[in-house]
């Protein structure tokens, strides 16, 4: 088969399969769907102040081939390698529930929240409700809420278990993107061989694809250690990193109230 027919078909799959996300990534549809996603997050977190807890945040580097010409360096992310950024949102199985795609490596994780369809619609969460990120994004409660973890150093005791229970129920995201990569190594463990602009309709067919194998019950392990949160420079949050403090203060003061009665000893 020559090659050009073989890149026709694959770009014209590629497109399709794209285009259907919105009926394979979606955020909960019934209440009843997001309180059972809530309620996981609670079982990740170990703690029952992240019953509203209604997604997990991040994003992952996609690596594609070097670009020549002034645009080549942008695209080069805090790790000097040529990137396309996948900005994603899972519940607490992994699951892809929202996806953005396209914006060059070197761009700070704020700026690209602030541009997804996610910050600008302001649809989800729904009101009560929180998304859980790392200290990469801001600590918002409007347009939409996200709960991030204190800044290191955490001196006081509180914030520390806050932390704690917070980082076992975001770290499903990096297990989200671990597995995607265990199930599609050509694509995500080497420099991406297609031109940059096809880059997003690829990740995105990606995660398609990843859903649909999650939801038949498919799961792989993921091979690769998931990257240790990094405190990135605040970069583009500003004067909003403190509009969710106020409600982070208070889900701390909840885990620390100890409502929950610790199992490693028995009680007389």
């Amino acid at each position: 088969m020559p090659r050009s027919t073989v890149h026709r078909i694959v770009h014209r799959v590629t497109e399709e399969v794209a285009a259907i996300r919105h009926k394979v990534i979606h955020i909960p549809k019934t209440p009843e769907d997001l309180e059972a996603v809530s309620r996981g997050f609670a079982g990740l977190a170990r703690h029952r102040a992240f019953l509203k807890a209604a997604g997990a945040i991040d994003g992952c580097h996609v690596f594609i081939k070097p670009l020549s010409g002034p645009d080549g360096q942008c695209y080069r992310n805090r790790k000097l390698f040529p990137s396309i950024i996948m900005q994603a949102v899972c519940d607490h199985q992994g699951r892809l529930i929202d996806t953005y795609v396209g914006w060059p490596g070197s761009v700070h994780d704020s700026r690209v929240l602030r541009h997804s369809p996610l910050y600008r619609s302001s649809l989800y969460p729904p009101p009560g409700h929180f998304i859980l990120a790392d200290g990469g994004y801001p600590c918002l409660k409007h347009p939409l809420s996200l709960i991030t973890p204190y800044k290191r150093p955490v001196q006081a005791v509180g914030a520390q278990r806050f932390n704690s229970h917070h980082s076992r129920a975001h770290s499903i995201i990096e297990r989200a993107f671990g597995m995607m990569k265990t199930r599609f190594r050509a694509i995500f463990l080497q420099a991406l061989e297609v031109h940059h602009t096809f880059v997003p309709h690829v990740i995105t067919a990606c995660a398609v694809f990843d859903n649909i194998c999650l939801g038949a019950g498919d799961t792989v392990a993921p091979e690769d250690e998931p990257e240790e949160d990094v405190v990135e420079d605040e970069g583009e949050n500003g004067l909003e990193t403190v509009s969710g403090a106020h409600w982070r203060d208070q889900l701390s003061a909840e885990v620390s109230a100890l409502e929950e009665v610790p199992t490693d000893h028995d009680y007389f």
